[in-house]
């Protein structure tokens, strides 16, 4: 058994069981996702006198739009989180925005959730619908983008 499989108790986490919940609602459950990342820049220093290297120092985190693709939600959750930051919704609260916490959760092959990246300050920023054509048999896709302040990952207990 794997390394990974053990840090699970045995249930071997799998790239394509996830869902996307915004405080606590299920939005919908995803094919694909990406932009989970962070990247720390690097601030330079050169010190006088010192010519055999440059200090290197942490700097600013950046954070970019995660996009979820391939999932066509069955519920009006996406559409009443998208009118909240967006149009009528946005400027009927005074075009202050409520960013919420969302949450990306992988659920294992038992279908337990075994580790959450908590994102936070998440608002929609694109949405792109399924494509029809009278001459496809191919799924219904969506995509969705969310622009976030940064992430926290989990684990769940009992896992």
């Amino acid at each position: 058994m794997s390394q990974q499989a053990d840090d699970f108790k045995g249930i071997v986490p799998v790239s394509n069981q996830f869902i996307f919940e915004v405080d606590g609602v299920q939005i919908g459950v995803f094919g694909e996702v990406s932009g989970l990342e962070l990247q720390v820049g690097v601030e330079e220093y050169q010190e006088g006198g010192q010519n055999g290297y440059v200090h290197k120092f942490p700097g600013r985190i950046t954070w970019p739009h995660i996009v979820m693709k391939s999932g066509v939600t069955n519920s009006d959750a996406l559409f009443q989180w998208v009118s909240k930051s967006s149009g009528d919704g946005f400027a009927a609260a005074g075009n202050k925005l409520t960013r919420c916490t969302g949450a990306i959760t992988a659920i294992g092959t038992d279908g337990k959730r075994l580790r959450s990246w908590e994102i936070a300050d998440a608002f929609p920023v694109r949405w792109t619908g399924p494509r029809f054509s009278a001459g496809s048999n191919e799924p219904l896709q969506e995509e969705l983008e969310i622009a976030h302040h940064g992430f926290k990952s989990h684990t769940f207990s009992g896992t």
